[in-house]
């Protein structure tokens, strides 16, 4: 009788886990992403939970039968936002190279793991292997993958660890035991130029080429959420809570192999109120303030994009109108105004045959409109987000926008509303153009680079010392100094699948760069003693004050930061002390 019931509860276990793998994986379920439900686990209504931290959980609840996704129907902060990748002679400016090479120091990375969230990684390839020809790759957690087993407290992808990885490169076909795959590049190229083990012959070495290497290959958006936030059908797309989660995994992988962590994030979206307090902001925050771990995170390539408009009224203004022009082709698109507290904002939209669409001021909720002559549907939602700063945010969704110039006119309400920002998405997710009139280049740093305890990094170009003309600026919405500094970003050497040796250009290069450059920094500090007391903080700031700066500018610059990454300069410093 007793056996008989653990097998009845074995088998239900069973069938509950496979129902929570389905749940990840189906467009049929909505993913969410919440906090504080502990008390909610018990509810029969919510099928499956993967928990993340003390904070957040992410929930999965079936489409059929629930509200539709909206802003009004579900909170903002629990609807996922989408991130694509920030992509478009580095070492030896940024001094690298001279670390490498200096007899001494001669540092590598040994002993450091550095964790990449990305599109997966060729793990055949040359230079992700060891002289002996076996992987430095730690460990791979592929979330696209159903056929084997997840990693300990997760509940989707398939995890390999380097054993695994060694017995498959052993045999002739070793995407038989191991398929990984990386079918856009972005991964290995990432993971190449921080930690590329040296191959003389093409005159090629990563930052930290003995580090060690943990790979997320992030599951793709489902295409509820793509469909709703208007997005590019050819854009590459990842959802929030997969990518928290790889940032979870990552410092479990790294407390198990008893290893310091640095993450790098080359990631970004224009979701958000660029104050570094959205859930994947706030969860890289906590993991930057962990003493072994360091995080670096990319400014983004929205600089050029007119994507960001800064409203400021002056003592006798009520009202500031924003024009928006879309061209031909575009599906639709969403348009973010934020607000810091105790500001609010109301707003009418004026078509371009001139229809409006009046104003209507609601402190929580939303409505929607219909354009006669245009055909186009706009939906706005008013909300007051945030556990921590409390901003209004009110999210306009475009349906089937007419082409032409449409106008937003946004109107203090009460006394004290005097400056808001709005965000177009990012030109990867568009159909079609779409810009602010009058549009500002400052703010245009993607989120999560406003986190604060974060390494922000833009991109310079070498060759001239100029900054990337797409690279994201600061500051944040809060006047926070992001970025940092700046590393190089334009034309990177690195490898793409298949030992193919390219040039890229983009932030995620220049964090790519200044991640391998922080595990020398570690390695130094925390692996050979030097510095046991060595944080991602503590990182930040001797890399801030050895940035090399331009006399005839004026610092902390908004593209530049505190200036050009120098990381011999940083240990300099040391030597000075």
């Amino acid at each position: 009788m007793e056996s008989s019931f653990f097998a009845y509860a074995g088998k239900k276990r069973k069938e509950k886990q496979m129902e929570c793998e389905e749940a990840v994986y189906s467009n049929d379920y909505y993913d969410f992403i919440m906090e504080y439900i502990l008390e909610l686990r018990e509810d029969q209504a919510i099928p499956c939970v993967q928990n993340l931290d003390e904070t957040y959980d992410i929930v999965y609840l079936p489409r059929e039968g629930n509200p539709p996704l909206s802003i009004k129907n579900y909170s903002y902060s629990a609807i996922p936002g989408c991130y694509a990748p920030m992509d478009e002679s580095a070492l030896e400016v940024s001094g690298i190279l001279r670390l490498q090479n200096q007899p001494t120091l001669s540092l590598n990375g040994q002993g450091i793991l550095i964790g990449f969230l990305d599109s997966g990684i060729d793990y055949e390839s040359s230079v992700f292997r060891n002289s002996d020809g076996s992987t430095r790759i730690a460990a791979i957690w592929d979330q696209t993958d159903r056929s084997g087993t997840p990693p300990e407290g997760f509940i989707y992808g398939s995890e390999y660890q380097d054993e695994q990885i060694n017995r498959a490169l052993n045999t002739e076909n070793p995407k038989e035991m191991v398929p990984v795959v990386d079918n856009d590049g972005h991964g290995t190229y990432m993971a190449s130029v921080a930690a590329g083990s040296e191959i003389p012959e093409k005159n090629f070495v990563g930052a930290a080429p003995l580090a060690r290497i943990a790979m997320v290959k992030l599951k793709p958006a489902k295409k509820y959420l793509r469909d709703f936030y208007f997005i590019n059908e050819d854009a590459t797309v990842y959802q929030e809570n997969d990518i928290m989660a790889g940032v979870k995994y990552l410092s479990m992988l790294a407390r198990k192999r008893h290893m310091p962590l640095v993450i790098c994030v080359g990631l970004g979206t224009d979701m958000g109120g660029h104050t570094g307090v959205n859930p994947l902001s706030t969860m890289i925050n906590y993991m930057a303030l962990h003493n072994d771990h360091a995080v670096v995170v990319v400014s983004g390539n929205e600089g050029n994009s007119r994507h960001h408009f800064l409203g400021q009224l002056e003592e006798d203004e009520t009202i500031r109108n924003v024009e928006i022009d879309v061209g031909s082709g575009v599906a639709g698109f969403y348009v973010e105004l934020w607000a810091q507290a105790p500001q609010r904002f109301l707003l009418d939209i004026i078509s371009p045959t001139g229809e409006r669409m009046p104003s209507e001021y609601i402190l929580s909720g939303g409505r929607e409109y219909n354009f006669l002559f245009e055909d186009t549907k706009v939906s706005v939602d008013y909300r007051v987000v945030g556990i921590l700063d409390g901003s209004q945010v009110v999210f306009i969704r475009f349906t089937k926008p007419t082409q032409g110039l449409w106008n937003i006119r946004v109107y203090q309400e009460g006394e004290i509303g005097h400056t808001f920002h709005m965000w177009l998405p990012l030109k990867e997710f568009l159909t079609g153009e779409v810009f602010f009139v009058r549009s500002n280049p400052d703010t245009t740093l993607t989120v999560p680079s406003s986190a604060i305890a974060t390494m922000t990094v833009g991109a310079y170009d070498v060759r001239n010392n100029s900054i990337y003309l797409n690279s994201g600026r600061g500051f944040t919405a809060n006047n926070m100094i992001k970025p940092d500094f700046v590393s190089p970003g334009v034309e990177v050497y690195g490898v793409e699948p298949g030992d193919i040796f390219v040039t890229r250009t983009g932030t995620s290069a220049a964090g790519a760069v200044t991640a391998g450059a922080v595990a020398l920094m570690m390695e130094w500090g925390l692996v050979r003693g030097n510095y046991s007391t060595l944080t991602s903080v503590g990182i930040k700031n001797m890399l801030i004050r050895s940035a090399e700066r331009d006399p005839k500018r004026t610092y902390p610059d908004q593209a530049f930061g505190w200036g050009r990454m120098n990381l011999y300069r940083a240990f300099e410093e040391f030597r000075i002390r």
